[in-house]
């Protein structure tokens, strides 16, 4: 049941309820018999038709104009028709940022470099200063982009934030991706690029990372470690992950629509779990790890927001984590959707997170 017209809900500046601060007294009234009528029984929930506005309170103003942005296009709805025209799409989308993550490298004064990680090719990001404790320590990052977007330095603007705000030296990963390399590639690839790692640096003084695609790959890739036997990693540090491929998780239906990155799984999220999936169960945790084993895994870091159409996947791995006795500490932040907290380089949010990520791996990678 719904009212006739839209009713705004915005967050409040005085602390009131936030709905007292828009709605006339009688038209609040209605609604309340409306929606009381409309849930008296034991079932789903019905909400009525409303306009949600930016919180003005303890975002920052960057922030809010990410929030206040439209969906973006073609990126969240895309439908090629064949794989041509994924190649096609992905192609422009990489081709669309790399003026800016050039720019941003060079505000941050973060270096960037090809290199080879175990047999696959990838990017060393290295910041302008390397504390000493630093020094023998790594981060391998997995990127995001719904495991097609983000091809080549496309996939680095993550790991040049963290090299930047962190003080840390990142490998990213430039793992292969559909159309032409659906699963297991891209696990293999972050598994050989994870050995490689490992000749590099003891297991206790690396860090892995990874958002979206990257924080479920990363995931993957502890549990695919732990049964073959290879160290793990000394830490994670994951972003709303895309833990779960079968839209499964409250979120996918209170956030849809109102995340303005990602903003539903109907869109090229569901096209994009089939296209890697490439007929395989969506629900095998090297493709959904939130159905895993969790047990032993290293101290764990989570992020996501709270307009983000992941949050549940987040907050169901982090309970999972929990309940195996693992440390996990969970950040979301205010109104932020999918991945926004690294919408902007210069994004307040965006330092706040790389600075949380330095500070708990300066508790858990060893020196």
């Amino acid at each position: 049941m719904t009212l006739p017209v839209p009713f705004t809900h915005t967050a409040s500046t005085t602390g009131t309820a936030p709905d007292a601060d828009v709605l006339p007294r009688d038209v609040f009234v209605a609604l309340e018999s409306q929606q009381s009528l409309a849930n008296k029984d034991i079932g789903p929930r019905q909400t009525p038709q409303k306009v949600l506005t930016v919180p003005q309170v303890d975002v920052s103003a960057q922030a809010q104009a990410l929030i206040a942005a439209p969906y973006r296009l073609p990126a969240w709805n895309a439908d090629p028709v064949d794989a041509d025209g994924w190649r096609e799409l992905i192609c422009s989308l990489a081709e669309s940022t790399l003026a800016g993550l050039a720019a941003a490298r060079e505000r941050l004064g973060v270096t960037i470099q090809s290199v080879n990680i175990g047999g696959v090719p990838g990017f060393l990001l290295e910041p302008a200063s390397i504390p000493a404790h630093h020094v023998s320590q790594l981060i391998l990052n997995l990127h995001g982009g719904g495991y097609v977007y983000g091809p080549g330095e496309s996939g680095t603007m993550e790991a040049t934030l963290i090299a930047a705000y962190s003080g840390y030296k990142v490998l990213a990963v430039d793992y292969r991706m559909p159309p032409d390399f659906p699963y297991p590639a891209a696990m293999d690839d972050a598994m050989a690029a994870w050995k490689g790692v490992l000749d590099m640096a003891p297991s206790a003084n690396i860090g892995l990372t990874g958002t979206s695609t990257g924080g479920a790959m990363a995931l993957a890739l502890v549990m695919r470690a732990k049964s073959e036997g290879i160290a793990l990693p000394g830490a994670l540090a994951i972003g709303t992950p895309w833990s779960d491929l079968t839209e499964t998780g409250d979120s996918y239906r209170t956030n849809e629509w109102i995340d303005n990155i990602v903003v539903s799984h109907k869109g090229y999220l569901g096209r994009a779990a089939a296209l890697y999936a490439n007929g395989h169960d969506l629900k095998d945790p090297q493709l959904s790890p939130v159905y895993g084993d969790f047990h032993a895994f290293p101290p764990t870091q989570l992020f996501s927001g709270t307009r983000d159409l992941f949050l549940s996947n987040t907050v169901r791995v982090h309970r999972k984590l929990r309940q195996a006795g693992t440390e996990a500490d969970l950040h979301v932040f205010e109104g932020l959707s999918h991945a926004q907290h690294f919408g902007d380089p210069l994004l307040p949010e965006a330092q706040e997170t790389c600075k949380e990520i330095g500070l708990f791996f300066d508790r858990h990678l060893a020196h």
